[in-house]
């Protein structure tokens, strides 16, 4: 029902804004006197986004990587071409045009700060709850056009979208914070690789699925939360523990929390202390851990573990 509710309320945002265009008159008092949105004169224009960025820099102050991920062609003005890296093809997705610049797609909402038939900077904008948020994110992103790419810059997109100079000395800024203090860790855009040592545990990293009505082709929970499940056969009891462990530049697990809710009573520390013999045991005797690398360097993240052991 909460889902169905956020999906009604970004109906009705997306309904105001359309509505909005359709009858702002610039001729009667207090309405808006500047044009709708057009994207027109780039339609047909195959762009691809070369750099997110936020203060210049790639990363946000968490340390969130801001993927330039985008490729899109305008169709026409009530439809936009998107580029699924899952199913390797553009899919034309509904575009709704605004007053001040502003444009919902594939459930984003955007405000248009340049436009030519090179180049596209969007800055990306926030829905809360029944309104949206003008003031903006500060996060703006960056679109070559592919035949300016290829015939004026002489390059490819993958060699613009690596990450700077600039990016990495914030990066390495947040590195020493990290391993000063394991509660300044954070995600690593290379996740930790555990790898069994022994044939009795297997080890699986969860892999998100990309599709549009989940989680809108997003799969940064792959690398923000990353889950590992591990399965211990043979071991001295059946049991399923979940928890959260810090991974250190060194590769060593430090026990956090448990993932699951608790009531009254002591069940918690009962929990905590059998889920840590586990850890201590089974995962750090005969599990090797990779540390998680962001921009080619280790260091602290959180990683979150669920372990089942079966005795027979």
């Amino acid at each position: 029902m909460k889902q169905v509710a956020q999906n009604l309320a970004f109906v009705g945002i997306v309904f105001c804004l359309v509505m909005g265009c359709r009858f702002k008159d610039p001729s009667i008092p207090g309405h808006s006197k500047k044009p709708m949105l057009s994207f027109k004169n780039v339609e047909g224009i195959t762009y691809t986004e070369v750099r997110r960025q936020q203060k210049g820099l790639s990363f946000n102050e968490y340390g969130y990587h801001l993927l330039p991920e985008w490729k899109l062609r305008f169709v026409s003005s009530d439809s936009v071409a998107l580029y699924s890296p899952v199913k390797k093809q553009f899919l034309n997705f509904p575009l709704s045009c605004g007053i001040d610049s502003i444009f919902n797609t594939n459930r984003s909402f955007l405000r248009m700060k340049h436009m030519s038939k090179d180049s596209l900077i969007f800055e990306l904008l926030e829905a809360k709850d029944d309104s949206l948020d003008l003031k903006g994110t500060k996060v703006y992103m960056l679109f070559y056009a592919d035949n300016y790419i290829k015939n004026v810059l002489h390059t490819n997109a993958a060699i613009l979208q690596h990450s700077n100079r600039k990016d990495s000395l914030f990066i390495k800024g947040l590195v020493k914070r990290a391993d000063s203090s394991l509660i300044n860790a954070f995600a690593a855009l290379n996740p930790a690789q555990l790898t069994s040592t022994r044939s009795s545990i297997t080890v699986k990293k969860e892999k998100t699925v990309a599709d549009f009505l989940l989680n809108n082709y997003n799969t940064s929970d792959d690398y923000m939360s990353p889950k590992y499940h591990i399965t211990i056969n043979k071991a001295y009891s059946d049991f399923n523990y979940s928890f959260s462990a810090y991974v250190d530049k060194e590769g060593k697990l430090f026990y956090n929390t448990p993932l699951i809710p608790f009531g009254e009573g002591g069940y918690k520390q009962q929990y905590v202390r059998f889920s840590k013999a586990i850890m201590n045991t089974y995962l750090k005797l005969y599990v090797k851990v990779r540390p998680g690398q962001t921009l080619g360097m280790p260091h602290t993240s959180l990683i979150n573990l669920y372990v089942h052991g079966k005795k027979s």
